[in-house]
């Protein structure tokens, strides 16, 4: 039976999908971490349908389960294998419009020696009934409880309408004056100088731009953070936490002299890769925030911290199920630590602006007020409305919070965090 499934095509695929769900579920890696490996010596299309199958099985889990308990007499583990398969073969059939008989011809396989006859009869089951899922997935039950609690039932709402799709994809532009070119040339609209918004599906080095180094990809909450900083005239800039490059590369076309700095070998060299591409420059360091040193020589700093990235959900669906308040709170203690250690790099009357892709209060606002308490030398810099993109607008203090549900009409953003302080 083994050397007659391995000939079933379209396996491979699945057995890679399969090894994604079970990186994410069973050890809590990240997905673009895993996915090198998980899908190694697959073809560049096996490997998309593979990546696909996995997120589509995140996206929905919550009610791929309901519909797998509704149709088992005892409750498989959440960790089981078959319940992987199961989640995988109906991710396959009620999202990817994969058909039921194919969907069990390449989930039975993935039993060798399992409860196939299990597998096969839920998935009948459920097939022979119609199954279907809701118009917008269920949230993880910690996430939507504390989404819930901080951010009230709409939000909430709006969070499971934002995780039903991928989102589509935002170009950052190395000339923001040749937007309307370029919003052309894309096919794309703008939301902002300097941003152009496509659809998804295409290759990224397949688009029109590409090898000319005229754009780079980065969603446009992400962009905020080095927006506000303005133009650089020749000052001198510090990226923290900075690969693989997004605000690195704003910064340098804004006209800033940039510091970057990172931890990673392999996203420096991702880092310096993007900027040969869109022919920008930089000094690059690799060091640890927590134990780099240096003077008070920079004019601004950028510190778009590590942290849980439950605001990058849309395209990371993974992360509603790798991360809980353990987590945050490890994270939002790192992202303090890193705030006080920048804040002695800053010259007075400078710029810091700390960054999360975050939808915790914990890691957003939360710091505010205890960056403000420990640091007296420092007060919050209010955003102006003008430097952001229309529907966007400050909070009462000044600072930026997107979330799910803004500017919906036009594709959605992530959520994220931005605050600005100056130092007096």
């Amino acid at each position: 039976m083994a050397n007659m499934d391995s000939d079933i095509a379209g396996l491979p695929a699945r057995q890679s999908a399969m090894r994604l769900l079970d990186a994410v579920m069973r050890m809590g890696t990240p997905m673009d971490h895993a996915v090198n490996n998980a899908c190694k010596g697959l073809a560049p299309t096996d490997r998309a349908l593979a990546i696909a199958i996995a997120q589509e099985a995140l996206r929905w889990m919550v009610d791929l389960d309901h519909l797998i308990d509704s149709k088992t007499k005892q409750r498989l583990p959440d960790d089981a294998k078959a319940r992987m398969v199961l989640r995988l073969a109906l991710a396959q059939a009620l999202r990817l419009n994969t058909p039921p008989h194919a969907a069990i011809a390449t989930a039975l396989p993935m039993l060798e020696g399992g409860p196939r006859r299990l597998v096969h009869g839920v998935l009948g089951a459920l097939f022979r009934s119609d199954a279907a899922l809701p118009d917008r997935p269920s949230l993880p039950g910690g996430a939507a409880l504390r989404w819930q609690m901080a951010w009230g039932d709409a939000m909430l709402a709006a969070a499971q309408t934002a995780l039903a799709q991928p989102p589509l994809l935002d170009i950052a532009l190395r000339e923001p004056d040749k937007t309307a070119q370029w919003e052309q040339r894309l096919g794309g609209i703008s939301l902002m100088p300097g941003h152009v918004r496509c659809p998804r599906g295409t290759a990224i080095d397949a688009l029109d731009g590409y090898d000319e180094g005229a754009w780079w990809v980065q969603d446009l909450a992400a962009s905020l953070p080095a927006r506000i900083l303005g133009s650089g005239e020749g000052r001198k800039a510090l990226d923290l936490c900075a690969a693989p490059g997004g605000k690195t590369m704003q910064l340098a076309a804004q006209g800033w002299h940039v510091t970057a700095l990172d931890n990673s070998a392999r996203r420096m060299e991702r880092l310096s890769s993007n900027l040969a591409r869109v022919r920008l420059t930089a000094e690059l360091i690799r060091a640890d925030v927590t134990t780099w040193e240096s003077g008070p020589i920079f004019d601004a700093i950028l510190l778009d911290a590590p942290c849980s990235a439950t605001g990058t959900m849309r395209r990371h669906p993974d992360v509603l199920h790798r991360i809980g308040m353990r987590q945050v709170n490890e994270l939002a203690a790192l992202q303090s630590a890193m705030l006080d250690r920048a804040a002695k790099w800053l010259k007075v009357g400078g710029h810091l602006v700390y960054a999360t892709c975050s939808i915790e209060p914990h890691e957003g606002e939360a710091q505010v007020d205890a960056f403000l308490a420990r640091n007296k030398d420092y007060a919050i810099a209010a955003i102006d409305s003008s430097a952001l993109p229309a529907g966007i607008v400050p909070d009462e203090r000044g600072c930026i919070r997107t979330l799910p549900g803004m500017l919906s009409e036009a594709g959605g953003l992530d959520g994220f965090f931005v605050a600005r302080f100056i130092r007096l």
